[in-house]
């Protein structure tokens, strides 16, 4: 198993990586004001594989009054960006968050822990779900192989949707609402 640990995050978040805290702060501004679009009050976050911890410190700085829980698989970033170690596939949590937020993390995962995690996604989300997942096309058309981590599974987006749809319908971005969640015009939210 690849080890997440300090030439990890060296290789894939330093100057050449794919996402940073600018690049973060962009997004979780688009996710957070999407979702009031919709009415959503975002209150409390769930960030799975938070690594250097960017969206929780987003939060922080952008919106201190909402609550972040942040979980990471890795002793390495538990320790230095403190999180609670947590694996997404085998851990549930007890309560449900308005915003969970799954960024590049499962694609680590083997199959039948991809479709445990996507249950215990579903379990924690209340709201809304932002959900980052290269699938096997993206690999070979999009990704920048320099600044990406390669040696994960490459499944299609029609193995995703399947499963995600058991719990979620796409509502665009990387965006994902339970099944009887949020109400959405026919034309924001997929079938």
């Amino acid at each position: 198993m690849l080890k997440f640990d300090t030439a990890y995050y060296k290789r894939f978040y330093g100057d050449n990586g794919a996402h940073d805290a600018e690049k973060i702060a962009h997004l979780a501004t688009a996710v957070h004001h999407l979702a009031a679009w919709w009415g959503i009050n975002i209150t409390s976050v769930l960030d799975v594989g938070a690594g250097m911890g960017m969206w929780r410190d987003w939060y922080h700085t952008s919106f201190p009054e909402v609550t972040v829980r942040s979980i990471d698989v890795s002793e390495h970033a538990c320790k230095t960006w403190n999180h609670e170690q947590r694996d997404i596939a085998t851990w549930r949590p007890r309560g449900k968050f308005d915003l969970v937020v799954c960024h590049s993390v499962l694609q680590y995962l083997d199959n039948q822990s991809v479709v445990q995690a996507f249950n215990n996604l579903a379990a924690a989300t209340r709201h809304l779900m932002y959900l980052e997942l290269p699938t096997k096309w993206d690999y070979e058309n999009i990704i920048d192989k320099s600044g990406t981590d390669l040696q994960v599974h490459h499944r299609s987006a029609q193995w995703y949707r399947k499963h995600l749809s058991e719990h979620f319908r796409q509502v665009g971005a990387g965006l994902w609402v339970p099944l009887n969640g949020t109400p959405m015009y026919e034309l924001e939210a997929s079938r």
